[in-house]
């Protein structure tokens, strides 16, 4: 496999509470179980030498599940990042996350804070978690910085671009995702990286995440790396 064409792997992680209910089991252990199939994917992925790494974790709409379910994710997410952490300097792993990450629980957050500043040394994968994130509201709060810059005479309205807009994101020190996977069988983003998603090459596939293993991503990076992006050309101007 070609892994070095691949910069970036975005996952839309689906399916933890259907796992769970297909057990006869509350959500809360799918949820746990996913965490496990994160440490496998993170491990995948630094092994086959990928720069970047995003889960969306948790969404602005996530918020709307009910008190106990947002409760026991807040808490596993504390105690996977404390666990975790050690894990992620041994294996070079630099964290980072992106969200509106004041909406975090102040436990949850300084956790966070903590883990982001014992890897900033690293220098392999970069692991990204979308956390109380939407893209929409990427997007809004992208807009008001611009707008801002323009009143404030930084920039004229005929100088924003493309390359603007992509600095005023969370992501703006992160290549667009080349790679995006869907597990639990849902074929939409769900307001996920909706700027960054232009031109990348989706995968929505049948597997609950909870079950998601280190052979289904080799399984997409092939399946990648067979298809032709034309960003707009030919195939013959491609092939030149």
């Amino acid at each position: 496999m070609q892994e070095n064409k691949i910069q970036h792997i975005a996952i839309i992680m689906d399916g933890n509470g259907r796992w769970a209910k297909q057990r006869g089991l509350e959500r809360v252990y799918g949820h746990k179980e996913g965490a496990n199939a994160v440490r496998r994917v993170v491990e995948e992925a630094g092994r086959l030498q990928i720069p970047y790494l995003t889960l969306y974790t948790f969404s602005t709409e996530n918020w709307n599940r009910p008190e106990a379910e947002v409760t026991a994710l807040m808490s596993l997410l504390v105690s996977a990042i404390r666990n975790e952490t050690a894990n992620l300097i041994q294996n070079n792993v630099r964290l980072n996350a992106i969200g509106n990450l004041d909406d975090l629980p102040e436990s949850c957050r300084k956790e966070l804070m903590d883990a982001i500043g014992q890897t900033v040394h690293c220098t392999g994968l970069t692991l990204t978690l979308a956390l109380s994130y939407s893209g929409r509201s990427e997007l809004t709060r992208a807009v008001r910085h611009i707008a801002q810059q323009v009143a404030d005479r930084c920039l004229t309205p005929d100088t924003v671009t493309d390359k603007i807009i992509s600095n005023n994101l969370y992501t703006n020190n992160i290549p667009d995702p080349d790679i995006l996977i869907r597990t639990g069988g849902e074929q939409r983003i769900s307001n996920f990286l909706l700027w960054q998603l232009a031109y990348t090459e989706l995968f929505f596939l049948p597997v609950m995440w909870p079950d998601f293993t280190g052979e289904h991503l080799r399984e997409v990076i092939d399946c990648f790396l067979s298809r032709e992006r034309r960003f707009g050309k030919t195939s013959e101007q491609v092939q030149k």
